[in-house]
Parts: structure tokens; C-alpha cells; sequence
């Protein structure tokens, strides 16, 4: 595995203006419609397609598609339940045992409601479950020191107790990190961990280029008191750089509206969007998580407590795949139950297969706890 271009820490941060007068767009204007960088993008594309005019032409192809491509209007938001800073509680309805969902701080939550016939979230209320998303809302440089501990101390938890009862939890990607630190340190139902990493020294040989990464980025993210998210797409793309081009060759080939295309765009709006994470966030992320590993090593507290999956005293259950290049399967913690996959990071969420092997063993878990309650 190769670290960033060169030049790649001048791609990523060659759109941002100071602190105090950012110049990005929203992530859903048609400026941000090509991948986040785009000037990364295509010196990755140039890489990946040198031995190959043909692949090069079907992947520009395939990017000019997806940046013209129409947009449905954006939908409404859910109703706030609880609040806590910046960070919020959407209720998606229903009257069954409420379940909070926690997604990852660095791309939106919108991946579990993707779109109409694809979105976890309104499935799960037909299933007896009262979901609650997390929104963990914009941060500013006025909260650079917040670190994903204090995320999860300031903002989660203080969620959590607000509601009736204590809810069950269901983290994604970082989110259940988040989500199993946080049933450490607050009552809760029970909690399932989806994706997320845990031992993060089971990244392996990909340590070394998200190291360099930082290295690069830290200075003028400190300068800014955040972390674009442009960053942490660089570390996502270097984790996978052929499928990263080779999508848009297949995307090429779809029929323009189809189904299958639409949800490309769908999913590829998401993995394009996001706040950028807070500087304290990055920080530890980076440095405390994967290059100290403390939570692999048992050495990560909160407010003074141990946090980890040894520490809870609640039903427990962790979905990890064995096919998943974003978090490999040797970065999962293993739980009171645990299930094996063979799918992608996302398509656990919302590919073809998921309402099979996630959504309905996750329902069927929540159900039993529900029971046992």
C-alpha cells in the first residue's frame, strides 16, 4: 500500500480559506458533486487508469454521469427528542423499545435513512422498534478540544438520560466504538456494534500511510481547529485505490436513472458529504487510537472508567465482516454474541443483501431483548 500523492495535503486543503471565512459549499451543491477532493480524485484516477486509456475514458465517463446526475429534494428532517450541545435526537416514530442508532463522526447519519426502499432506520419502525438517530450536527473551531471521549461524555450520554428509559444502542463504524464506550458509563438496554473498530492495531500494514497522513495534515488542521473531512476521505481512499476509480467505470455502464443508479448516487452523495470532525477528535483518533491502540489495550477512560467490552454489564452483540477493507475484521472486539459477514463496510447497510444477513438477525436480536427486558 502506497501513502498520499505527492502534492496530496496541497489538494485537500488547496479549496479551504481561514477559520473565520470558509469558502466550501454545501455538500449537496452541484460544486460538490464530484468526489471530495476531486483534484485527489483524479490524480488517483491518472494512477490507477496509466496502463489503460480505455478504463480511464469509461471512469471520466462514469464521474461526468454522476456529477450531472439529478438529485431528489432533500427531505425533511425528523423531530428532535433530545439535545445536547450541537449534537441531536431525530425520532423516527413507533411505539416499540426505543433504540438510539450511532453513526460515525465522520460521514453524515443519512446512511442508515439512505433513501425511499433503502433506509434501516424506517424498516426497523415496522418491525416493533422505536429508532433514534443520532445527529451530531457541525462543529465550529470553537470546539477543537472536543475529543471523541468528550463526544461521548458531553453530547451522547447526557441524550441518553434524557430519554424515559435507558434505550438499547446500535453503533456504526466509529459510532460503535462510540456506542460501547458510551454503555459503560450510562444504563442502557443492551448495545450492537456494527462495523466498528476496536483493536485498531489490526489495521496492519495501513498504519504506516494513515500515519503519514496525519503527519501531513495535523499542522493546518490545528491551525483551522478542525478536520475536514477531505482528510479522512484521502486515508479512506489509499485503503482501497482501485475500487475507488473502478466504481465510476461500472457506474459508466448503468442506465441513467435506473434504480441501481440511483443508488449509486445515493451513496456516493453520502461518502461525499460530512462535517468536518473537531481537531480534538482528529487528534485522538489519530494519535491515541491508531497509532497507541488504547483501546485494543484496554487502556482508554472516560471521566477516570475503563471503557471497553470487558466493562459492560449489558447484552452485547457485534456484526463485523470478514470482507471489509475500511475496518478489517482483525480490528473488531469480540462480544457477548458475534456475527460474521462477507460483505462490504457500507453494503452492510445498504446493499443488496443487508436487510438479510443485518437487518433482520439485528431486529430478531432487538426483539429478544426486548423480551428479556
Amino acid at each position: 500500500m502506497t501513502g498520499p500523492p505527492p502534492g496530496a495535503v496541497f489538494f485537500i486543503f488547496g479549496t479551504f480559506a481561514p477559520v473565520s471565512e470558509s469558502r466550501l459549499s454545501p455538500f449537496h451543491s452541484a460544486a460538490q458533486h464530484g468526489p471530495r477532493p476531486l483534484p485527489l480524485f483524479l490524480d488517483l484516477l491518472r494512477s490507477e487508469t496509466a496502463a489503460s486509456p480505455e478504463r480511464r475514458a469509461a471512469a471520466l465517463a462514469g464521474l461526468k454521469a454522476y456529477q450531472e446526475a439529478p438529485r431528489p429534494a432533500p427531505r425533511t428532517p425528523k423531530p428532535v427528542v433530545a439535545s445536547a450541545g450541537r449534537a441531536s435526537l431525530r425520532d423516527y416514530g413507533g411505539s416499540g423499545i426505543p433504540v438510539v442508532f450511532i453513526p460515525s463522526l465522520i460521514n453524515p447519519p443519512f446512511v442508515l435513512d439512505l433513501a425511499r426502499g433503502n433506509s434501516l432506520l424506517r424498516w426497523m419502525v415496522r418491525q416493533g422498534v422505536r429508532p433514534l438517530l443520532v445527529d451530531w450536527g457541525s462543529p465550529t473551531p470553537a470546539d477543537r478540544e472536543q475529543d471523541v471521549a468528550a463526544h461521548i461524555e458531553q453530547l451522547l450520554v447526557p441524550m441518553l438520560r434524557a430519554l424515559k428509559r435507558p434505550p438499547a444502542l446500535v453503533g456504526y463504524c466509529l459510532g460503535g466504538t462510540m456506542a460501547t464506550a458510551a454503555a459503560c458509563l450510562t444504563p442502557v438496554a443492551g448495545v450492537a456494534s456494527i462495523a466498528a473498530p476496536w483493536h485498531f492495531e489490526g489495521y496492519g500494514d495501513a498504519l504506516g500511510p494513515m500515519s503519514d497522513l496525519w503527519d501531513q495534515s495535523h499542522e493546518i488542521c490545528d491551525a483551522l481547529g478542525l478536520v475536514p473531512m477531505e482528510v479522512l476521505q484521502a486515508g479512506f481512499w489509499q485503503l482501497d485505490p482501485r475500487r475507488t476509480v473502478s466504481k465510476y467505470e461500472r457506474f459508466a455502464r448503468l442506465k441513467p436513472g435506473s434504480a441501481e443508479a440511483r443508488g449509486f448516487v445515493a451513496l456516493e452523495d453520502w461518502a461525499n458529504a460530512g462535517a468536518p470532525l473537531t481537531f480534538g477528535a482528529g487528534r485522538q483518533l489519530f494519535d491515541e487510537f491508531l497509532s497507541a491502540d488504547l483501546p485494543g489495550r484496554g487502556q482508554w477512560r472516560i471521566g477516570g472508567k475503563a471503557v471497553g467490552p470487558q466493562a459492560l454489564d449489558c447484552p452485547s452483540i457485534g456484526f463485523v465482516s470478514l470482507t471489509d477493507r475500511i475496518v478489517p475484521a482483525a480490528t473488531a472486539a469480540r462480544f457477548e454474541q458475534n456475527v460474521e459477514l462477507s460483505m462490504g463496510h457500507v453494503g452492510m447497510i445498504v446493499g443488496g443483501r443487508a436487510r438479510a444477513a443485518l437487518w433482520e438477525p439485528l431486529a430478531h436480536w432487538l426483539r429478544m431483548l426486548r423480551r428479556t427486558r
